[in-house]
């Protein structure tokens, strides 16, 4: 596996509702980069981030899945990683939600296209403004019976605000939804139904023409609106050129001065190659978040230290999350905060005061590990049988101790007893409460 520079690195977490298709579209995705060789789908239950024996019986994501695409825009033969954290939505899980979107750099929050805005909608967005993170939205299901994009829209910018802006507008509907206007290139992006997710490129249809227009306008002006440079060529040329566009584009969602919207049908795979140009292009590298904040001891408490995602700093590694998986031992995933963490490496645990050696460094695309030589900042990687390390530890070069505050979750509220009721259940309860501890931070 190729090791990525930071510049070259996108990490998104895929966050919304409950069923508005998140594991589905990750599958079209990594389907359309060319990393699977078929379609997975949630409902014959080979999808790639969907792979515990209770997802795949429930259909619903228990906990977060990691998985990668490697994506080049077209005229381009350089690669951007794009790991993709794809989270749970229904309200029992959501803790993990949370948690896990402390690694993603900018979030893709799904709207169903019939039902809009619903409350984990609402809580996603919170989380994503906790951790200060850049926000798109992805309208879902658009080629489902009663789908209409307008009431969509109209849901999602009556709760989130006049800065949610369409960069596309939908081709058909329901049924014969079958692709999107691009309202950056101006060009109808068309596929095929469960085709291989990469559009043909087409002038806009006559009937669209002048939505398309007003729509186009609209972007060009919130685009401008927050840059006076970009604010003088719109009024001195009544538009921006579309560098200059994707360029203001790019930093007015760094800025969150704008929430993109697209639209796709996630088991269709319509949809999935324009998105995968706009994570790959738009959505920020992580040293673009600026510097990360940490402390000099554990608890928030000490001197504030401030760490640049670069490769020239001290490495440090964040764990965000721990899988207690039967075979492989306890697997620790993490976000590389800085420098760059080699293979055998031997980093200081700066949470509990002891060393580990972080042999067979590895990538995880669902439950498939593959080994790196190293990773570089701001990329996300695990590891597996770390003797003292848990969720929400700090690991790094001993001469350049820092500590990264966890995820702030909520208390539990509700108690339970639970007993053997034989002796030979005695002696497994233990190990069994012991290992989803492990799993789960909220859980005392």
């Amino acid at each position: 596996m190729k090791a990525y520079a930071t510049q070259f690195i996108r990490n998104v977490g895929i966050a919304g509702h409950g069923d508005t298709g998140k594991t589905q579209l990750v599958s079209s995705l990594l389907f359309t980069a060319g990393m699977t060789s078929r379609l997975g789908k949630v409902a014959e239950g080979n999808t790639v981030t969907d792979w515990d024996e209770e997802e795949i019986a429930r259909k619903i994501t228990i906990q977060t899945g990691q998985a990668y695409a490697e994506w080049a825009l077209a005229g381009q033969t350089e690669k951007v990683k794009i790991n993709f954290l794809d989270t749970p939505g229904y309200s029992t899980f959501l803790n993990d939600t949370r948690a896990s979107l402390v690694a993603a750099d900018a979030a893709l929050i799904l709207v169903d296209a019939l039902a809009g805005v619903q409350v984990g909608t609402e809580k996603v967005w919170d989380y994503a403004t906790e951790y200060d993170l850049p926000r798109a939205f992805a309208i879902n299901w658009m080629d489902r019976e009663l789908a209409n994009y307008d009431r969509a829209m109209e849901s999602i910018t009556h709760v989130f605000g006049r800065n949610v802006v369409p960069l596309q507008l939908p081709i058909g509907a329901e049924k014969s939804f079958c692709g999107v206007v691009d309202l950056i290139t101006m060009k109808a992006h068309l596929y095929a139904p469960d085709g291989d997710g990469k559009p043909r490129i087409e002038e806009i249809p006559s009937d669209l023409a002048d939505a398309a227009k007003i729509a186009h306008e609209t972007l060009v002006e919130m685009v401008a609106e927050g840059d006076d440079a970009l604010m003088e060529e719109f009024f001195e040329k009544g538009t921006l050129p579309i560098e200059d566009l994707m360029k203001g584009l790019r930093d007015a969602f760094q800025a969150k001065r704008i929430y993109p919207v697209v639209l796709t049908s996630a088991l269709r795979n319509i949809g999935t190659g324009t998105l995968l140009d706009l994570l790959a292009d738009v959505f920020p590298d992580p040293a673009r978040r600026g510097v990360a904040v940490g402390h000099s001891e554990v608890g928030n408490k000490g001197n504030e230290l401030h760490r640049k995602t670069s490769d020239t700093e001290p490495v440090s590694i964040f764990v965000y999350k721990t899988l207690a998986d039967p075979f492989s031992g306890r697997i620790s995933y993490f976000k590389v905060m800085s420098g760059v963490l080699k293979n055998d490496a031997t980093l200081q645990n700066f949470t509990r005061g002891s060393s580990e050696r972080l042999q067979h460094v590895q990538v995880m695309q669902g439950k498939t590990a593959t080994a790196v030589a190293e990773l570089h900042a701001g990329d996300l990687g695990a590891i597996a049988k770390l003797k003292d390390t848990f969720t929400g530890d700090t690991l790094g070069d001993k001469a350049a101790p820092i500590h990264y505050p966890p995820p702030h979750l909520p208390e539990p509220s509700i108690t339970f007893a639970v007993e053997p009721k034989t002796r030979a259940d005695e002696e497994r309860i233990g190990p069994a409460i012991h290992r989803i501890l492990e799993e789960d931070p909220s859980l005392h």
